[in-house]
């Protein structure tokens, strides 16, 4: 890629360079740009490859060192460049390396103020840094940004910066594990560092967006380099869109007075007198406390004491905790002491403090565990204790709130056990965790006893009302819904004062209560209701039941023998009033007392109605029932509609009329059966009218002798052809059975008469079948067919 010429904007000496910024914007076309580009700096420790890296990342042509002519001092001041082929417009600058021999221990003015103006000035801010400094206080300059974050704050208002730490020649330590290392760095430098009034609560944030990526190593992996390079650069692509690197324009001027802004910015950092290194005397306390305290810290987390009581609290409480662990830690600061007694007071006790913090942050999760025992020690203690007061029948209030205070006590004096010295370590949040987990236990076996109450009683009103509701409306009167609403206010008072005393050991408030109780009174009506329901959904088979128990039985509850003289037309009314009665009483839910006049009503709709004709007034009193509401009754206590009533009416008359049908049936058949003589009018005509035939018959006994015999044989042909038992299926099916029949009876006869007449008669024997004929004659009317087929014959021989 074109790498632009880079040109010098501050040389060593700290002078402006305003000649060459000028042409240096003029060649690049910066003006041009408005305030759509990008400035971008690195800084880092001398020879560290910031230029290279510049180089391979933006395609500029800074100058790089020679390795083989040895490590020296490459890049003196600070240059500038345009980077190639990148949107939108991205000037970057080259900083001179800090920790360089070339100006030695003493002076290091410049390195502070290069890279201060490096973050007034810039968008992002490359910090180059090797992989094995991460830890150590100089080289991954943590001394410079401290008194630069300072100077900083109270030189310029807020401007997000990018801060992007360059990992170079990455090991294998992921960097996950190292970039927490780095940015708890950069907090404890912000936190640190004394604040004017202006930014005494302003957060990192406001000023810095931190960033960390790592590189492997140019030389020994360079493919692999260029590959990670060629990736970062990605980022660096509309960077001053929202969301990218350079996305916070706060604070931007127009790319035509750069040159202006920077010229003064440099030289309000250049007069400023903050950024004098500190004593010589200072810096070797800072490096030799520092190591000392880094080996006392190490020797602290060897230590076998420390280890088995970190082990002894991963098990579970560990008694005598906090003197344990004081001891120890104690010891450690002690020997610090001892050796650092002779370095710079101001140094020595700031060492001091961060080891002590950096002791307790190490050991802090193994004292919130050993607090995580207590509290869940102390909840299990609870639950336990409360649970055998509950089942010893205790009050849940009381038992709940003397548990409570004997188990946090418990606690209390754990967490003193476990205090440590050196630490003001607040035990207040974890005790709070526990009461609200505690309260949280409380809470849910409360819900849990309040249901299990709730649910008993709801059973009971289910048991004690469901049959009992079922059984009356059954037997629909007008006494049903006045006994349902006395079981209903029976069995509901029952309830609530059994729930009512159950609840007196919650300590609950009194609206809460009442609800409870509401509730339970509105679940034993909803039961009444929900039962009248189902029963009102049954009104028709119930209608027909009733209709056939009064319809089909006597006063006796016998059932009933149609004789002939029972009034049916009697019967059916009362059947069907019964009937209607029922209907009247399903229709409306009636628990409020409230009257109604449903009944008549339906009386007049459906039963006087027939019995009128096609009147007016029946056609009115019909279309009363042409209503989806009855009169007076709210419509949420309605079960059955008018409309409903006239349509099952009309199908329970349909459906019984059967019924009636085969009484009326039923009661001509038995009339026919037992009317067998004519009437005694048709007596008196036959003497009458044949008195004649009658005196001829006396005048020549020879005829009776006739109709004897013709009685004979058609007594025969009654029994053998059964007609009194073929007419008991109807009249039809009796003649069709019986053309079938005769001719071959009657020719059975003849040949049994025929047989007779061959045999050989004696005087004897015509005595003996004499008397054997008059004996069939007898016994012909109860015997079987077979056996009476040969009477005819021996009567007439």
């Amino acid at each position: 890629m074109d790498a632009a010429c880079s040109t010098q904007l501050i040389d060593g000496d700290g002078t402006f360079n305003v000649s060459g910024v000028d042409n240096f914007i003029k060649e690049v076309k910066l003006e041009e740009c408005g305030l759509s580009y990008a400035v971008v700096s690195i800084m880092g420790p001398q020879s560290s490859g910031k230029s290279t890296l510049l180089n391979h990342l933006f395609g500029t042509n800074f100058r790089e060192m020679d390795a083989f002519r040895g490590r020296s001092q490459t890049t003196k001041g600070i240059w500038i460049a345009r980077c190639a082929g990148i949107e939108p417009c991205t000037v970057v600058m080259d900083l001179e390396g800090t920790d360089g021999r070339e100006r030695g221990e003493d002076d290091t003015a410049f390195e502070k103020q290069s890279a201060l103006f490096a973050l007034a000035v810039s968008d992002i801010v490359l910090i180059n840094m090797w992989c094995h400094d991460i830890g150590r206080e100089q080289a991954a300059n943590k001394p410079l940004l401290k008194t630069v974050f300072q100077v900083m704050m109270r030189l310029f208002s807020p401007r997000k910066t990018t801060l992007m730490f360059v990992i170079r020649d990455k090991t294998r330590t992921p960097l996950e594990n190292l970039e927490p290392v780095l940015r708890e760095d950069i907090q404890k430098i912000w936190d640190a560092v004394p604040k004017p009034q202006a930014h005494k609560e302003t957060p990192l944030s406001d000023f810095f967006n931190v960033e960390v990526i790592a590189l492997n190593s140019y030389e020994e992996k360079e493919e692999l380099f260029l590959e990670q390079v060629a990736s970062l650069r990605q980022r660096f692509f509309h960077s001053v869109a929202p969301g990218g690197l350079a996305g916070d324009r706060r604070g931007v001027v127009p790319a035509n007075a750069f040159a202006f802004s920077a010229k003064q910015m440099w030289q309000v950092i250049k007069d400023n007198k903050d950024l004098d290194l500190p004593a010589h005397k200072v810096m070797v306390a800072t490096v030799r406390c520092e190591e000392i305290a880094n080996e006392k810290f190490a020797n602290f987390t060897a230590n076998e004491n420390w280890r088995e009581l970190e082990e002894a609290v991963q098990s579970g409480p560990v008694s005598g905790f906090g003197k344990k662990l004081s001891s120890i830690l104690q010891s450690c600061l002690s020997e610090y002491d001892t050796e650092a007694t002779y370095f710079e007071e101001g140094v020595r006790s700031s060492k001091r403090q961060q080891l002590q913090e950096k002791l307790l942050q190490f050991v802090q999760p193994t004292f919130h565990d050993l607090l995580g025992h207590l509290r869940s020690g102390a909840l299990e203690n609870f639950k336990d204790a409360f649970e055998k007061a509950l089942e010893a029948g205790e009050g849940f209030s009381s038992s709940a709130d003397v548990c409570a205070q004997s188990c946090v006590s418990k606690f209390d004096k754990g967490c003193e056990e476990a205090v440590i010295e050196q630490a003001e370590w607040d035990t207040s949040k974890t005790r709070e965790k526990l009461q609200r987990d505690i309260e949280a236990h409380i809470s849910s076996v409360r819900t849990a006893k309040l249901s299990e109450l709730t649910t008993l009683y709801e059973s009971k009103l289910n048991v004690a009302l469901s049959g009992p509701v079922e059984a009356l409306l059954d037997g629909a009167n007008d006494e049903t819904w006045p006994a349902i609403r006395k079981l209903l206010k029976r069995e509901g008072e029952l309830a609530v004062y059994g729930l009512s005393d159950a609840l007196s050991g919650f300590d609950m408030d009194e609206e809460t209560r009442n609800k409870m109780l509401t509730d339970l009174e509105n679940y034993a009506r909803g039961i009444v209701e929900t039962k009248a329901k189902e029963e009102a959904g049954r009104a028709l088979m119930r209608m027909k039941d009733r209709f056939t128990t009064i319809f089909s039985h006597d006063s006796d509850s016998m059932p009933l023998i149609w004789t002939g003289k029972e009034d049916i037309r009697a019967i059916t009314k009362m059947a069907r009033s019964a009937s209607l009665k029922l209907l009247s009483v399903m229709a409306v839910i009636r628990l409020d007392d409230e009257l109604d006049n449903i009944e008549k009503t339906l009386t007049l709709a459906l039963v006087n109605s027939t019995n009128n004709n096609a009147t007016s007034k029946s056609i009115s009193t019909i279309d009363s029932l042409a209503s989806s509401t009855w009169e007076q009754v709210a419509l949420e206590k309605t079960l059955i509609t008018p409309v409903q009533c006239k349509s099952l009416w009309r199908q329970f008359k349909n459906e019984t009329e059967y019924t009636v049908t085969q009484a009326i049936s039923a009661q001509e058949a038995n009339r026919r059966n037992n009317n067998w003589l004519p009437p005694p009018w048709a007596i008196l005509a036959l003497v009458v009218l044949g008195f004649n035939e009658f005196m001829t018959l006396l005048r020549n006994p020879l005829w009776l002798g006739v109709l004897f015999v013709g009685y004979l044989v058609s007594k025969a042909l009654w029994v053998q052809l059964n007609i009194s038992g073929e007419f008991s299926n109807g009249a039809l099916p009796g003649l069709l059975s019986l053309s079938t029949k005769f001719l071959p009876t009657v020719m059975n006869l003849l040949k049994k008469l025929a047989e007779e007449g061959q045999a050989p008669s004696t005087n004897t024997n015509q005595s003996s079948m004499n008397s054997s004929a008059q004996s069939e004659v007898t016994t012909n009317g109860e015997s079987s067919s077979s056996s009476s087929g040969s009477s005819p014959a021996k009567l007439v021989s």
